[in-house]
């Protein structure tokens, strides 16, 4: 994705601003500007918050009555039916929520996030009659009052990785006076750390070799999908494997009690509980897979796009459909990876797949997608389009009535471009001709593009700037934007990452793709460099990111680039450039991480990199 500084990111910042406007005076910056200890040789990345949904009863939370964690009415949980509920008594009255926390050593980031609702009945504007603490350890991250009422829920985010490697109280105290209630809801609270990681001894990715057939209908506006999808796949691991669980990432723009993405009728295997805010469901297999085995999961589907010009969601007759096809979580030495998702950037990690994919749709609506696709005639007035796709990470597409135009890169890519209206002629021929161009020039340095044709989309409306998916992207018009964006087909495509805990290994690469296509050097760069805190790296996680989101693009992308045009420099043009493309082939629909990477750049050179990662802050 590349972002741009538009409306819905100031919106953000405005947030990340008020919370820190709450926090107590005379308390430590707490946990937004605390600075994190040397990262240790290993980090094992974690969520450290047991039943922060209370989905699972009590345990192990310690309450002060038992009322405090509720479904009863009067409010509503955030995810699920359960939530803690403190106060709202009208009295004098304090509830108390606490849970013992381990963070690990090692990690370079430990972000604390919860969902909080405030209401009351007291009517002042200026006096906080009624206050709920947040504390981790003995330092206080906020506190909230009946000041800070709202309509609904807003998450919270704390860095709090000035913890790692101890055991701390989170704690949450909640006081009324007199008269008057003021209920502060707690729901899905998560401790996510990450960072500074060495990859564990087993660090085999599995579930392997995914095949999913899909086969949709959709109503006569896009904006509604149903049918059926099925999915192969094979156990790699030496460790029997009993369970997986699909990430239904598009259930963020919805809630729990309405979930954009519906998954019933499982077979080959029994639906478990949905989590992490209704984005991952479990599902037991129906035997265990032994090393080598494989098995098969099925389960109808119902996708419903909400309004917006987003990267899943509907701007008047145009439709995007990104990441609503429920797709495997990867689990390796870490575990399951089963990571929130982030707005900011992309939280999604999986496997090179095969897609087939069947489109029922109005023949009034043009569908690209993800591979290649064939239309054929359906029913009256309607047209399926099947799409199949070889070694792709995940499926997206978008429907509406489209203006089209077609052409071939020099080196022979298929190249579809479909506007919305609005967009001028001109403007659409010139982003077909940046995308001959930008496709080409990315597989001459790294490798020949292997999906057939390419589909971009271009919407001026578009908040997040550009946003990639294999095979088909979604952009401004922008020769910047969509040339990075294509560039996402090598790194983030091919060349695969954990996007939530690894971001730069692909935004910073494309980034500094994009400027090689540009013909730009980065010379000086990496003087404009100014760190906001010891612990920010050019490597941390989402997690990190979420709690800094003014820093994300400037460090990641801008710094990111920098750094690697540095390597360049350090290395030599020719080394460089054999290093990347040697590296993109040995990980072809693979994935990387920090670690190889920088043995790779390490063996590239006889020079000692030690200090230039240290100087760049590239950590792993």
């Amino acid at each position: 994705m590349r972002p741009t500084p538009l409306k819905a990111l100031a919106a953000r910042l405005i947030v990340v601003a008020a919370l820190a406007a709450v926090s107590l005076p005379g308390t430590p910056a707490a946990a937004e500007t605390s600075t994190a200890p040397a990262a240790a040789a290993a980090c094992t990345p974690a969520q450290v918050v047991t039943n922060g949904g209370f989905e699972s009863g009590t345990s192990p939370w310690t309450q002060s009555s038992t009322s405090v964690i509720t479904s009863r009415t009067g409010q509503t949980a955030h995810g699920g039916t359960t939530f803690a509920w403190l106060d709202g008594v009208g009295s004098t009255h304090t509830d108390t929520l606490s849970q013992s926390v381990t963070i690990p050593s090692g990690c370079s980031s430990a972000s604390l996030t919860f969902w909080l609702h405030i209401d009351t009945t007291e009517t002042t504007s200026s006096t906080a009659y009624d206050k709920l603490t947040a504390k981790i350890g003995s330092t206080t991250l906020a506190t909230y009052s009946n000041l800070n009422k709202a309509s609904g829920y807003a998450q919270k985010t704390f860095d709090v990785s000035a913890f790692a490697g101890q055991t701390v109280t989170l704690a949450f105290t909640g006081t009324e006076d007199s008269s008057l209630q003021t209920s502060f809801v707690l729901d899905d609270l998560a401790l996510n750390t990450s960072g500074g990681t060495t990859p564990p001894a087993d660090s085999t990715r599995t579930p392997a070799a995914p095949g999913y057939t899909v086969s949709l209908t959709s109503n006569t506006s896009g904006t509604s999908w149903s049918g059926h999808e099925s999915v192969t796949f094979t156990n790699a691991s030496s460790t029997s494997l009993s369970e997986v669980y699909l990430r239904l990432w598009d259930n963020y723009h919805g809630t729990c009690s309405a979930m954009p993405i519906v998954v019933s009728n499982v077979s080959g295997g029994t639906a478990g509980s949905l989590s992490v805010a209704c984005t991952a469901l479990q599902i037991s297999l129906s035997s265990p897979l032994a090393q080598g085995q494989s098995a098969t999961i099925g389960f109808d589907l119902a996708i419903t796009v909400p309004s917006g010009a987003d990267r899943f969601g509907y701007d008047g007759a145009f439709v995007n459909i990104g990441n609503a096809l429920p797709v495997l979580a990867v689990k390796d030495g870490s575990g399951w990876h089963l990571d929130p998702y982030t707005n900011n950037g992309e939280s999604f990690y999986s496997l090179a797949a095969d897609f087939k994919v069947t489109l029922d749709h109005p023949t009034s609506l043009l569908v690209p997608a993800t591979g290649t696709s064939v239309d054929a005639a359906g029913s009256s007035g309607r047209t399926v389009t099947t799409a199949t796709a070889s070694k792709v990470r995940d499926f997206a597409w978008a429907a509406g009535p489209f203006s089209k135009i077609s052409g071939t890169s020099p080196a022979g890519t298929a190249i579809n471009i479909y506007s919305v209206s609005g967009i001028s002629s001109s403007d659409s021929q010139s982003m077909l001709s940046t995308a001959k161009s930008a496709v080409d020039a990315h597989a001459a340095r790294f490798g020949a593009y292997p999906y057939g044709e390419l589909d971009a989309v271009i919407d001026n409306n578009y908040w997040f700037g550009g946003m990639e998916y294999p095979g088909f992207v979604l952009d401004l018009v922008s020769t910047t934007a969509l040339t990075h964006e294509i560039g996402h087909q090598w790194f983030y495509g091919i060349v695969g990452d954990d996007e939530y805990n690894n971001p730069w290994l692909d935004e910073a690469f494309t980034d500094y793709a994009t400027d090689l296509a540009q013909g730009k050097t980065g010379t000086s760069c990496w003087s404009s460099v100014s760190w906001a805190s010891s612990a920010e790296n050019i490597t941390n996680s989402m997690a990190y990111w979420d709690a800094h989101s003014s820093r994300y693009s400037t460090v990641v992308y801008g710094y990111g680039k920098c750094a690697l045009h540095d390597l360049r420099r350090a290395l030599g043009d020719t080394a460089m450039a054999n290093l990347l493309k040697s590296y993109a082939t040995s990980h072809w629909y693979g994935v990387s991480t920090t670690a190889e990477f920088k043995a790779a750049a390490q063996a590239a050179t006889t020079t000692d990199l030690t200090s230039f990662w240290t100087t760049h802050r590239i950590v792993g």
